[in-house]
Formats: C-alpha cells, sequence, structure tokens
C-alpha cells in the first residue's frame, strides 16, 4: 500500500516536472516572440518617420549623414522647436493615461 501510494507520488511528481518544463519552454519562446514584435515594430517606426524627413529634404541623396545630423541639431536646439516637442509630448502621454495605455 505504501509502495502503491510511493510510486503514484513519484509519477505525479514526474508530469508536474515535465508540465513545468514545458511552461518555461513556452514562456521562452513568447520572451522572443516579443522581442522580435518590439524590433519589428521600431523598425517600421524608423522607416516611416526616415521617409516623413526625407520628404522635406530638397535633395536627400546629395546630402551625406553628417549633413543630416547637422541640420537636425540646428532645428532641434531652437527653443520654439524645444517647446513645440514638449507640448506634444505631453498631449501624448495625457492621452495614453486617459486612454489607458
Amino acid at each position: 500500500m505504501a509502495n502503491e501510494q510511493l510510486e503514484k507520488l513519484k509519477h505525479q511528481k514526474y508530469v508536474a516536472e515535465k508540465k513545468l518544463t514545458a511552461a518555461k519552454h513556452k514562456e521562452k519562446r513568447l520572451e522572443s516572440e516579443i522581442k522580435r514584435l518590439t524590433r519589428s515594430e521600431r523598425t517600421h517606426r524608423l522607416c516611416t518617420r526616415a521617409g516623413m524627413l526625407e520628404t522635406f529634404l530638397r535633395e536627400p541623396t546629395t546630402l551625406t549623414d553628417d549633413d543630416v545630423m547637422e541640420l537636425l541639431s540646428f532645428i532641434f536646439h531652437s527653443e520654439a522647436v524645444q517647446k513645440k516637442l514638449n507640448m506634444l509630448i505631453e498631449k501624448r502621454k495625457e492621452i495614453g493615461q486617459s486612454d489607458g495605455g
């Protein structure tokens, strides 16, 4: 009788350990998928915004990366631009909080 209970408990332990191992593998797969989706969203955002920037550059293929960085630095050091940027950020934060996310 005690041997049967012991065997039953060993089997239950074995099944529980297998389930735990499977759950850990599933968690790792889900974490990898979240990272992949986050990278994909970032890549999409970067491409979209780079396209937006190029619409404002008269000859984007003529300018170097350094030229564009110099231009952006010049623009974003403007007090008016910083004010507008802060306003937009605060507005998005408020909207995000009222939406719940």
